[in-house]
């Protein structure tokens, strides 16, 4: 960890007209998924932030082609990756790296990858799931010395799965990607349903993969003898449209938020026009406007897999709710140990208790500026809120963690009327990477 800090001159409302990036959850498994072909795949809207910057070092070393053909646009080809082995500093770094497996499996039918990092909430963060699958798809499961081990013994073939409690997002993918080209017909029940499956498989089929059903609780893989190169841009981020969406209705203002998918926001947007911002959404277009109207209402909430209210706003309205006019209660039933923040907010005059997986929220007035950390990505984002909606200088520490996974987010929002700065050392980013060419060996080509 770095010692950079975001400075918050607070109380100003935003106002204007940002555009979303790309998805960082997309991204974090479709630049894995390239691996599974010895082609060359194009990668629109990916965007530009640190996690992504290294899963590019890590297919680099690999031994893959990674050359920029546009501002958010690369050419990825791993034609030249003969290795099923990624054992890296970067893989401890990002929780993605797990997808490494299921992509190696698919195409080499073994994989070495060292076990995954990325935020720590505070709790466990198991891949039975992962491991349950490749299990039942033919695959023996080793891990020794921090690096997981996956052998086939004359290639992987079809099974049922049936994902256990919760659906999880990355052993749906994980599981999709090794059954791509194994033998027969997969069958993936309790599948999760995010906008982020439905965009991988979409990038799978594109690749000659037959995955159908992504989306519904029931997906179906028929296994390919071989994948080829395809063409892809990845959906907008719906966590960071909600981030945004968020931070107006905690500071006022009035913002359009361009390159969306408002069906895919719906779960956000009802719940913020519960809280009395009016969302207003034009899906023909793209993109949704979003007013404050002056008064926040308390209300109670509650993460579930998707179409719920996701786990990665939790934070981002709990802190909303900091400045309600009443009492709210917020539980999270996906990660139950995610609000080590609330701490933080505690030190800028919030009021909020936790009890188990529930947060109740006694509004106050106004916020106070202060010196605070993030603890996580999301924790980071909802730390900012804070800062642009207090009254007073709020410096926000640890955001090297927010810019994992927001792109040019000072930038953005100081478009829109806010007052941050950044001191410290800048996070790895795919544009600073490329620039001097050195640092990843990666050609440029930028348009």
């Amino acid at each position: 960890m770095d010692n950079s800090t975001y400075i918050i001159k607070g109380g100003l409302s935003l106002n204007g007209s940002v555009a979303i990036s790309g998805a960082k959850n997309a991204a974090a498994a479709i630049i894995p998924a390239a691996l599974m072909t010895d082609g060359s795949c194009r990668v629109e809207n990916i965007p530009d932030i640190s996690d992504n910057a290294k899963l590019f070092k890590i297919l680099r070393r690999m031994g893959a082609q990674i050359t920029r053909v546009g501002r958010d646009a690369w050419d990825i080809d791993c034609s030249g990756v003969k290795t099923h082995v990624a054992v890296f500093d970067e893989m401890q770094q990002i929780r993605s790296s797990y997808y490494l497996v299921g992509a190696l499996l698919a195409r080499f039918g073994r994989a070495d990858v060292a076990m995954p990092g990325g935020c720590n909430f505070g709790g466990p963060r198991p891949i039975d799931q992962h491991i349950k699958g490749f299990t039942a798809l033919g695959a023996k499961i080793e891990i020794n010395n921090g690096v997981l081990t996956a052998t086939t013994d004359g290639g992987l073939h079809s099974a049922n799965v049936l994902l256990d409690g919760i659906p999880s997002v990355g052993a749906t993918i994980n599981i999709m990607f090794a059954a791509t080209t194994a033998d027969g017909l997969t069958v993936i029940e309790n599948a999760a349903r995010e906008p982020h499956i439905v965009d991988a498989a979409q990038f799978l089929n594109l690749m000659g993969a037959d995955v159908r059903g992504a989306g519904t609780e029931t997906i179906k893989i028929r296994g390919a003898k071989k994948l080829h190169g395809a063409a892809h841009t990845i959906i907008p981020d719906q966590i960071e449209a909600g981030t945004f969406m968020a931070a107006v209705a905690a500071t006022g203002g009035e913002v359009e938020l361009t390159n969306v998918i408002p069906r895919h926001l719906e779960c956000i947007s009802v719940k913020l026009r519960e809280m009395g911002i009016v969302v207003d959404e034009f899906a023909g277009e793209g993109r949704v406007v979003v007013k404050s109207s002056g008064k926040i209402t308390p209300t109670d909430v509650k993460t579930l897999p998707y179409p719920g209210f996701p786990t990665d706003m939790q934070p981002q309205i709990s802190t909303v709710l900091t400045l309600a006019g009443g009492t709210s209660r917020v539980t999270d039933s996906v990660w139950e140990s995610r609000f080590r923040y609330v701490d933080e907010l505690t030190k800028m005059g919030a009021r909020a208790r936790i009890s188990g997986a529930t947060a109740t929220i006694d509004g106050v007035r106004k916020l106070t500026g202060a010196t605070i950390k993030a603890t996580d990505l999301r924790a980071g984002a909802a730390l900012v809120i804070a800062g642009l909606a207090a009254h007073g200088t709020t410096t926000v520490e640890g955001v090297e963690y927010v810019e994992r996974g927001y792109e040019h987010f000072v930038e953005k929002l100081n478009s829109l009327g806010a007052d941050v700065s950044r001191s410290g050392y800048v996070s790895d980013s795919m544009s600073e990477s490329i620039a001097g060419d050195a640092a990843f060996g990666v050609p440029s080509k930028q348009a």
